[in-house]
């Protein structure tokens, strides 16, 4: 029965949204504020995939209604937590008598996500521990929760995204949602992100509790931090050189190690009183051929070439673009607005101009959308990309870009061209 009722719910959200985007494709105006008031109310209780989904494309706030990009972006930090009930029989579960392990358990969580919310706790030892807790009955609706967002996916078609697109689109957002719920998957790549990067002294990993640990409950030493997200009115010298570090690892992992954390929710990462970043959260991390980086790189070089033929070829490489007739003045708009991000020398992060600038172009994408397509295998590539980036933000960051990319699109270039 209580299935049932979720998924007449997740229907009725679907059919809400599908209204809005039908009315807008007509010609007509949304209210997006009402819908994104809805879907904050009814996928905050709800959790699961379906709210998972709502904070994957709030994060594509440049691309979204400012009113809806608004009430969505609440889903980051202000969800609803499970009862404390509940959240007692998944720990039950786990644990069997908790007195048996911990002499404390907070019953109000200081994080709560989609698929699970975090309690800090305190063993017999006196040792202070987190433990990340997934929602009780979480796997058993994934499936069925997964199809209504096939549905709602299917609203793509109403704005010339091919099937075949959206079937493979779906599948890499299932594909992430099943792999989230392996607890043990996020304590061995705990593990193996505490040994990649034990020598440096400017990032933090929390240590992952074997014996604490299980199928639905992950257990990590507790590491304090203030949130990116409260930083915003940290003193310049914090941000900025958590700023730089969250660029350079960001760049390490994907240049290196061919990984990416991508799940850039501005609370899986903090600042510890030394000015180190941490990185809690590590249930999303993906692989990132080389062969990916090099067609990223292609389309960076060209569009700080300000060169829209060499623009579009990239795209169509890798996917993005079907159909005839190349958006070529769209392509020159883009490219003029991201330039200045990397031009020689310190770039601001927080001049509002740039973003405006990206978000004058949200209508003429979607008019485009008959040959701009997301490619197929990049949909969790570009949120995390695109996360970072409005990490950045957040910190107010001022970076050398051009510094940093030279050397990457020179190695990139040669490979391509050798």
């Amino acid at each position: 029965m209580r299935e049932r009722g979720r998924t007449r719910r997740l229907m009725g959200l679907g059919a809400r949204t599908g209204g809005a985007l039908l009315k807008t494709r007509l010609g007509g105006q949304a209210d997006w504020r009402a819908l994104g008031e809805a879907l904050f109310e009814g996928l905050s209780e709800l959790k699961g995939p379906a709210m998972k989904l709502a904070q994957i494309t709030s994060q594509w706030d440049d691309l979204l209604p400012p009113d809806l990009a608004e009430e969505l972006s609440r889903l980051q930090r202000q969800a609803e937590p499970m009862p404390w009930p509940r959240i007692h029989e998944a720990l039950v579960l786990q644990y069997g008598e908790l007195d048996r392990h911990f002499s404390d358990i907070e019953e109000r969580p200081f994080a709560s996500a989609s698929m699970g919310q975090v309690h800090r706790a305190v063993t017999h030892t006196g040792e202070t521990v987190v433990l990340k807790v997934q929602y009780p009955g979480l796997a058993e609706v994934l499936e069925s929760d997964l199809k209504q967002v096939k549905r709602i996916m299917g609203l793509g078609r109403w704005f010339k995204v091919p099937q075949a697109r959206l079937d493979a689109l779906f599948e890499e957002l299932a594909a992430s949602l099943r792999e989230e719920l392996d607890y043990q998957a996020e304590a061995a790549a705990l593990a193996r992100y505490r040994e990649r990067y034990a020598h440096r002294d400017d990032i933090v990993i929390p240590e992952p509790l074997a014996e604490l640990s299980g199928a639905h409950v992950l257990a990590m030493r507790y590491v304090a931090g203030t949130p990116l997200r409260e930083l915003e009115t940290a003193d310049d010298a914090t941000r900025q050189k958590v700023a730089a570090t969250l660029a350079d690892w960001i760049t390490l992992e994907l240049f290196t190690h061919h990984e990416i954390h991508a799940d850039p929710h501005a609370g899986n990462f903090a600042a510890d009183d030394h000015g180190r970043l941490v990185i809690y959260d590590l249930g999303a991390v993906i692989a990132v051929p080389e062969e990916r980086l090099h067609a990223m790189m292609a389309l960076l070089e060209a569009t700080l070439d300000q060169d829209p033929v060499a623009m579009d070829t990239a795209l169509l490489a890798m996917g993005g673009r079907q159909g005839v007739g190349a958006p070529l003045a769209l392509y020159r708009e883009a490219a003029q607005s991201v330039a200045p991000l990397f031009a020689p020398g310190k770039q601001d992060f927080g001049d509002v101009r740039v973003h405006r600038r990206l978000r004058e172009l949200t209508p003429k994408v979607w008019a485009a959308m008959d040959r701009l397509q997301p490619p197929a295998g990049t949909l969790l590539l570009s949120r995390a990309l695109n996360g970072h980036y409005w990490n950045l933000v957040r910190l107010q960051a001022r970076l050398d870009m051009a510094s940093r990319t030279a050397p990457l699109l020179a190695w990139s270039h040669g490979k391509r061209h050798a």
